[in-house]
């Protein structure tokens, strides 16, 4: 897993190397001892647990998916954290952004019984339990962070990576970004996106841009009354190829801004920064899923086929490095033809989820590290 080759950005400062302790998914044989979650259940040995839960109820923030998706993280993985926080005298519970969230929960396996904790929605029964916190960035300008998660004097962050056509990839960052705020600041967080202007002057709706996009960003719905409804550009399926811009007879489409969606990875990166420093860095521990790593996010209420084979489990006290490593590992030569959806095509980029969603995932990355989250510079312990 070989690092990608950059030097630290946080204030210009060097940082030492964060250890990230990796589990491989890779089975040496049958005793049930060399299979990933007894290899969780060394790793969460490594970590001072009694220290992080220190006697208090202990949330795990998690994504519980939705719909028919069935590529979350498996009941049997959450119930290691949770024994093993236990084990150390905390009082576990698990926690996701919405009550009806929590509702559904159980039709993908998550119940009291399976997971041996409680879960609970992290705005309470109404979603109304919020603490405002001022930011500056663009047009984002309040967050509106759900109680539960503020309130906790620990935090497990336990993310599934998978692809995400807005930033590259989800992750720990993510699941702290989208997952720990209201519907509100999630939108405003989503408006940072864009980069293409439409003029709807010029515009014919020929459709000869819809046309030339071949990820279907742009539709063009000729049932809405007025002619602003009619046209819409989807940015988490765009990859910035500009040949819509390049189709458009009128000169109606053009580049505004380069930095599109590095805006919006920058606004998860200040959003996480703005969570993570309501807590002791010693009370938290972030854990990172690859398996069945998917093109797009469990949010989306459905599976797909896996991008890569399953790589393992990671785990950190660095999010930012455990990111960084978790990122690195998944690599273009692995990839699996066939597992993107639809007429999905491998664009241009050096890393994969790049070239399936057309954003850099390491910018998220970088953004984290500059904000002072963490560090990129990693060092990988195996835990067999």
């Amino acid at each position: 897993m070989a690092k990608k080759d950059k030097k630290s950005t946080a204030k210009g400062k060097k940082s030492k190397a964060s250890v990230v302790y990796f589990g491989s998914a890779a089975v040496r044989d049958t005793d049930a001892k060399t299979t990933l979650p007894a290899k969780l259940q060394r790793i969460l040995a490594k970590f001072d647990l009694k220290k992080l839960a220190g006697g208090e109820r202990v949330p795990i923030k998690m994504h519980l998916g939705g719909g028919l998706g069935f590529t979350t993280i498996h009941p049997q993985f959450v119930r290691q954290v949770v024994q093993a926080v236990k084990d150390a005298g905390g009082r576990p519970f698990v926690v996701d952004g919405y009550f009806s969230t929590i509702e559904s929960a159980a039709a993908r396996g998550y119940t009291q019984e399976t997971l041996g904790c409680p879960l609970i929605a992290a705005g309470g029964p109404y979603d109304s339990h919020l603490v405002t916190k001022k930011v500056r960035l663009r047009t984002l300008k309040q967050l509106n962070i759900f109680g539960s998660i503020l309130d906790a004097p620990c935090l497990i962050n336990f993310s599934h990576v998978k692809g995400h056509g807005d930033c590259g990839f989800g992750g720990a960052c993510k699941n702290i970004a989208m997952g720990c705020v209201d519907g509100k600041t999630r939108a405003d967080i989503h408006a940072l996106e864009g980069g293409i202007e439409w003029d709807v002057d010029k515009c014919t709706l020929c459709g000869k841009c819809v046309k030339a996009c071949d990820t279907g960003a742009i539709t063009i719905d000729r049932k809405k009354k007025t002619k602003a409804e009619k046209f819409r550009i989807f940015f988490h399926h765009c990859r910035y190829c500009r040949h819509c811009i390049s189709a458009c007879p009128q000169n109606a489409l053009k580049m505004s801004d380069r930095q599109g969606f590095r805006h919006f990875q920058e606004g998860m990166a200040l959003v996480t920064k703005t969570v993570m420093d309501s807590f002791d860095p010693a009370r938290v521990l972030h854990i990172n899923l690859l398996t069945n790593i998917t093109m797009v996010c469990d949010c989306w209420g459905f599976s797909s086929p896996s991008l890569v084979p399953d790589i393992g489990v990671m785990a950190s006290q660095d999010m930012v490095a455990l990111e960084q490593a978790s990122v690195d590992a998944i690599k273009v030569e692995n990839f699996i033809p066939g597992s993107l959806i639809g007429n999905s095509k491998l664009g241009e980029g050096q890393h994969l989820l790049e070239r399936v969603h057309g954003k850099d995932p390491y910018v998220q990355i970088d953004a984290l590290e500059r904000r002072g989250v963490g560090t990129t510079k990693y060092k990988i312990v195996e835990v067999n």
